[in-house]
């Protein structure tokens, strides 16, 4: 079975483990251009020792092109682990990144996520440029 069958999917605003990407809709040709991938917009994801978002990977797959191209990946570590133990640190990552990037051609954006518990999510967004 492909691992794209374990791949969860759903709409962001009632599922708080897709990721969501916002950035413009159309952008110039090769003109930089940010790209936020955040997880639980609309409903909050715990982040916590016991249940967190360990990355967020992005891909922007070019229109034409054969394979698709990773753009950022970002680890977040801090989930209030200590040396107390479970929950005793009073440091914790947020699940968001902000990258740059530029491209000559449209495509898909596509944003992956690993929850510890509930696994791989997925998301994308089309990109034109022009």
């Amino acid at each position: 079975m492909p691992i794209s069958e374990h791949v969860g999917k759903a709409d962001w605003k009632t599922e708080k483990h897709v990721p969501v990407i916002e950035c413009p809709d159309k952008v110039a040709p090769d003109q930089i251009f940010d790209v936020t991938v955040m997880i639980g917009k609309e409903i909050a994801h715990p982040n916590t020792t016991a249940h967190h978002i360990r990355w967020i990977s992005l891909y922007f797959h070019p229109e034409g092109e054969k394979f698709s191209c990773q753009v950022a990946r970002v680890e977040f570590t801090a989930h209030g682990e200590g040396a107390q133990g479970v929950d005793t640190s009073t440091i914790y990552a947020h699940h968001k990144a902000t990258v740059s990037m530029k491209t000559s051609k449209p495509g898909t954006l596509y944003a992956v996520s690993l929850c510890n518990i509930h696994g791989l999510w997925e998301s994308e967004k089309r990109l034109s440029v022009g």
